[in-house]
């Protein structure tokens, strides 16, 4: 497929992981290149310019929700793309601060679509960073009859109990257009709502939308400070101290981890070879399902830790299996993981506590 000139873009959350890699790979070659920012204190240690923002890419401070930073930037640049990355994210934290998910990755998507309408700058391709949480326990496959089904959430009573799997069953890979939307937590509901909205406000406009449903992404230039970006930095820091890593449930749920460089390629693609028509829904992961005892064993091993410790402790809202097949990111963009877990988390471990004291704090 030919490479698709990019104009302007505009990247929401652009300062953040994945929108630094991204601006790495693409930023000298666009007209121009915005990432909008509020270097929240939460990930970014310091209110400066982050170290990992190529100097090809403009940087403005602001706070996407609110409707005057779309103002004062829509009357600098009409953009040709957009990137929506800006979200709040981690499902249990989800739970008790849904108020403020919400008024981020709802609100202020709202905010953005009704600026770019009102300062008539619709782009002509919107990409949005959606999420696995979006298919909550996805389906299942019935050992007794073969059948196909939708299994809901986990409730609390059941994972007090042990009952971590459906009994009977069998859990599949999620797919797009195949596994049905149902998430199993708030930030789950509010990325669901993201790609619905921006369904609805890109069809009625003819603007191509491309909705990438990331799995567990990772990487270097990671937040070394952020407490919710995932639980490899946290596995990395309790092996460091010489801790056993507490695994929940049984040790044995999995999740797909794919690497910030792939999901960079992924947006790469998509951005270069747009598809006019319909939205496009595309899942992006490594297409593996990998227990997270086999993660933590890895990550001790590593740092010469302990050996993990399976708990029986859980989280309301995890769900039990996520994964991913790839077979769309190959036919609709050319795009194919190229990072396995075990030597993509192996380099992680090493680039990280390079840069961090894995005894101490973050």
């Amino acid at each position: 497929m030919p490479e698709q000139h990019l104009g302007s873009v505009l990247v929401t959350g652009g300062a953040g992981f994945v929108g630094c890699a991204l601006a790495s790979r693409l930023a000298a070659t666009a007209d121009r290149w915005i990432a909008v920012d509020s270097l929240n204190p939460r990930i970014h240690a310091s209110p400066r310019r982050p170290a990992g923002l190529t100097e090809a890419a403009e940087l403005v401070i602001a706070d996407i929700t609110e409707p005057e930073t779309w103002s004062a930037l829509l009357q600098d640049v009409r953009p040709d793309i957009v990137v929506h990355l800006v979200a709040e994210t981690d499902t249990g934290l989800s739970l008790d601060n849904a108020t403020r998910f919400a008024a981020v990755n709802v609100g202020g998507t709202a905010v953005m679509l009704d600026r770019l309408a009102q300062h008539d700058a619709v782009p002509a391709h919107i990409l949005i960073a959606s999420s696995r949480a979006v298919y909550g326990e996805g389906l299942w496959r019935s050992r007794s009859s073969g059948d196909l089904f939708s299994p809901g959430q986990r409730t609390h009573r059941q994972l007090a109990a042990g009952q971590w799997d459906f009994p009977d069953a069998d859990p599949q890979p999620s797919v797009a257009g195949v596994t049905p939307a149902h998430p199993t937590s708030i930030y789950g509901a509010t990325k669901h709502a993201q790609d619905t909205m921006l369904s609805a406000w890109c069809g009625s406009r003819d603007v191509e939308l491309t909705i990438l449903r990331l799995q567990n992404v990772y990487g270097p230039g990671q937040s070394l400070i952020n407490p919710y970006t995932g639980l490899l930095p946290l596995f990395v820091q309790i092996a460091g101290r010489g801790e056993p890593i507490d695994v929940f449930e049984d040790g044995l749920m999995t999740r797909d981890f794919v690497h910030v460089e792939d999901v960079a390629r992924a947006f790469e693609t998509a951005m270069q070879n747009p598809r006019p028509g319909a939205a496009r829904v595309i899942d992006v992961g490594s297409g593996e399902a990998t227990p997270i005892l086999e993660v933590a064993r890895l990550v001790s091993s590593i740092v010469g830790g302990a050996e993990p410790a399976v708990t029986g402790r859980y989280r309301d809202g995890d769900v039990r299996h996520a994964w991913t097949e790839t077979t769309l990111g190959r036919t609709e963009l050319g795009w194919s993981p190229s990072i396995g877990w075990r030597d993509g988390i192996s380099d992680y471990v090493h680039w990280y506590t390079s840069l961090a004291p894995v005894g101490g704090g973050r």
